[in-house]
């Protein structure tokens, strides 16, 4: 059954003389997802990241390139600073704001505990890739996964996070002492809290 809308769409392409247009219109309207964020490219991303990480941002590149080859081009991403500890068990809060190409910015805050042969304490610039968001709000829920981190006084560690098929990737460069493996997740949410569960 068609909408009203592709009844118009045809009967105005009908009137042209271009019935072919109307085959393309009809499935760009059904492929089209109101309120999802547009990608960005791998040299967007990198010149964004350069810009936020300043002078330390050399191995970027790599890590941006290797995100692009796992999961394709990112529709949003989030810069922002975090703090963590961990002694076994951890606890990561952060905050940021979240670019979108078309769908506005958006500040949030992360927080959320681990559990692992884990131990040490960072302070992290963060840059977190967004892949496959359906929407602004649709990051305000736990993205889990598993986090290796084996960096001293800089460097850069990339982990990937995931809910539902919605990836989101940390790109991480800090100064502190942290190393170790864990298993985690991240609590997206609109306000500051002190509650990582």
């Amino acid at each position: 059954m068609q909408t009203r809308r592709e009844l118009t769409l045809q009967l105005a392409a009908l009137a042209a003389g271009i019935s072919g247009l109307t085959v393309n219109m009809s499935a760009a309207l059904a492929n089209a997802q109101p309120g999802r964020p547009d990608d960005y490219s791998p040299d967007e991303i990198m010149g964004n990241g350069h810009r936020f990480f300043g002078s330390i941002s050399r191995g970027l590149a790599d890590v941006v390139e290797n995100a692009t080859k796992q999961w394709g081009r990112p529709n949003g991403y989030i810069l922002g600073q975090e703090a963590t500890g961990a002694f076994i068990g951890g606890l990561r809060y952060g905050e940021g704001v979240m670019h979108t190409r078309n769908a506005g910015d958006l500040r949030v805050f992360w927080q959320g505990p681990s559990l692992g042969l884990d131990a040490g304490a960072d302070g992290d610039r963060t840059m977190m890739l967004v892949y496959n968001l359906p929407a602004t709000e649709a990051i305000f829920r736990r993205y889990g996964g598993v986090d290796g981190s084996a960096y001293i006084v800089g460097g850069f560690a990339m982990t990937a996070l995931v809910n539902d098929n919605v990836y989101v990737v940390p790109i991480r460069s800090g100064i502190g002492v942290r190393l170790g493996f864990n298993v985690s997740y991240l609590k997206f949410t609109p306000a500051s809290t002190w509650n990582p569960f």
